[in-house]
């Protein structure tokens, strides 16, 4: 991944009957990530602590809809997670996502926030690795984060054979856990799993996206929506997580809306 990458993210709710038509569709133009390879069914786990200042400015920039917003987390893959992990910023600029992201191999990473005058042990010198690095632990001491909510799910991912850049994902089991620490192993008792009723369209349960470069949208991607009969939504998973975590719910007229909707 370049150390820095531009590109739209569509995001339809969609039941989870239709995973394997759509499946089918994409694999003309696409074939699975190497996780998916990897994987039983081709799905696999992706753990995300989500990290946010003490009065939660990264959550209220994207409940307001801000149009210049950002979030920060760190990424592990697998149901017991182990290194490499990412380090990732995700800023909004409109209908655009600008992704950052640094790998991190030293199993005392989260030191360098949490210790003053640890130094960091990771021996990977590539310019653009240490910048993001460098980026990431400087918005970690600007906004004063820390963790807040660690998110996991089932992801089935697959990537274009016939663009530079295009990705189509499903994902689905999404669960949540409160996490203060720079943890990112789930713990099975603490787990909350995602209530579908307050968050997708009815009848859905797996969020499809669908990525690409700024530049080129795939026609394939185009004719995938229309065949399917897309309906395109936001969704934010650490919106949806730290609301659900911290039980933060608007009830209207007897029936379940959630804040985010």
């Amino acid at each position: 991944m370049p150390p820095r990458l531009d590109r739209y993210e569509l995001k339809f709710g969609i039941p989870r009957e239709l995973t394997e038509p759509i499946s089918e569709f994409a694999s003309v133009y696409c074939s699975l990530d190497n996780y998916s390879l990897k994987s039983e069914k081709g799905f696999y786990r992706v753990n995300n602590l989500y990290l946010d200042s003490p009065g939660y400015l990264f959550l209220r920039k994207r409940m307001e809809g801000a149009e210049n917003r950002f979030n920060m987390r760190v990424r592990s893959y697998g149901d017991h997670p182990t290194m490499p992990y990412f380090l990732e910023i995700k800023q909004k600029v409109g209908g655009v996502v600008r992704k950052y992201r640094a790998t991190v191999r030293d199993e005392e990473w989260y030191k360098v926030y949490t210790e003053p005058g640890f130094e960091s042990r990771e021996k990977d010198d590539a310019p653009s690795e240490i910048k993001n690095r460098e980026l990431f632990e400087r918005t970690i001491f600007t906004y004063n984060v820390s963790p807040k909510v660690l998110t996991q799910y089932l992801r089935k991912a697959y990537i274009s054979d016939v663009d530079d850049y295009a990705r189509v994902t499903f994902d689905t089991d999404l669960r949540f856990m409160p996490e203060n620490e720079y943890n990112l192993h789930p713990d099975e008792s603490e787990m909350i799993s995602c209530d579908a009723e307050t968050v997708f369209p009815p009848g859905c349960s797996v969020i499809l996206e669908l990525k690409c470069y700024t530049s080129q949208v795939p026609l394939w991607m185009i004719d995938l929506i229309r065949y399917f009969d897309l309906q395109r939504m936001s969704f934010s998973k650490y919106m949806t997580g730290i609301i659900q975590v911290l039980g933060l719910y608007r009830y209207d007229s007897g029936e379940r809306n959630a804040v985010y909707r």
